[in-house]
């Protein structure tokens, strides 16, 4: 049995479990996921939930919100994605813990499937947390020559520009005053915020600014098709959808734990046959 987990607040409702038993499944690998909430969100908290874990005898976990840097620290080894994102989501236990971070692998994935060589140019980017860091960092892997990043907190958009343009990257915050200028200027619009989810309903841009991009990504998946998402298409602009995001980050993390090679189009067809997943947007 592989015992395996996600560590996080707030995840009562993730579709962890269901991925990662159904790549289990398709693999021949019994396998357990279960989620674990630490008793607070402080990085004490997290370090005794993963020294339970590993006494535990778990291959490893993923980590989600608020762990994502603090879990960096508590790794022995760090892969290359982790280290260029400074926060991980995956982690591998053994003789040591060795963090990853499979958001940036997997939209880097995600994006390839379906916007295949096409570079992903200027981008504004809205959201400047866990998952924000991890996307601006994977566009530019993607052909991505400059992003701009929007935050309520602006603060941490200033934190992310200069970690970007620390590794020799481009970027710079979007101010409030300038951001239509921006966004009406860029190739690609990303949704890195909750703003959309079924607990958090709407749209972080206003209406008026769609048209004239490229392409479109929202790492919302629940629902699938955003109000992001509807207005990028009603523009005529190519999409990409949080559930992307999810199916190829999952992936990546699956075969970290396991040391498999996942056919990632049989994966997706199983997983939205079994559980009735389909965007109609992305038909």
């Amino acid at each position: 049995m592989i015992k395996l987990g996600l560590v996080g607040r707030a995840i009562s409702q993730s579709s962890s479990p269901d991925l990662h038993k159904l790549l289990g499944d398709l693999y021949g690998y019994e396998l357990d996921y279960q989620l674990h909430e630490p008793d607070n969100e402080s990085p004490a908290a997290l370090q005794a939930t993963l020294a339970e874990l590993v006494r535990s005898g778990y291959r490893g976990c993923n980590v989600t919100y608020p762990y994502k840097q603090a879990a960096l620290k508590l790794a022995d080894k760090i892969k290359p994605s982790a280290a260029l994102v400074g926060s991980t989501n995956t982690l591998l236990f053994g003789e040591s813990i060795i963090a990853a971070n499979t958001d940036y692998s997997g939209f880097i994935r995600g994006y390839r499937a379906r916007f295949a060589e096409e570079p992903a140019g200027k981008v504004l980017l809205i959201g400047a947390g866990g998952v924000g860091r991890a996307i601006a960092f994977g566009l530019f892997e993607v052909g991505a020559t400059e992003v701009f990043i929007s935050d309520l907190d602006v603060n941490s958009a200033h934190s992310l520009a200069e970690a970007i343009n620390a590794k020799g990257f481009k970027a710079s915050v979007a101010d409030k005053e300038k951001i239509a200028d921006i966004a009406r200027d860029v190739d690609g619009l990303v949704n890195c915020t909750p703003v959309g989810h079924y607990k958090s309903p709407g749209i972080p841009l206003d209406k008026e600014l769609f048209g004239g991009q490229q392409w479109a990504f929202d790492a919302v998946y629940t629902p699938l098709d955003t109000e992001f998402l509807i207005e990028a298409n009603r523009h005529g602009l190519r999409l990409m959808s949080g559930f992307d995001l999810f199916i190829y980050q999952g992936i990546d993390a699956f075969e970290i734990f396991v040391g498999a090679q996942v056919d990632a189009g049989k994966a997706l067809a199983s997983f939205q046959k079994k559980y009735g997943l389909q965007s109609e947007l992305l038909r």
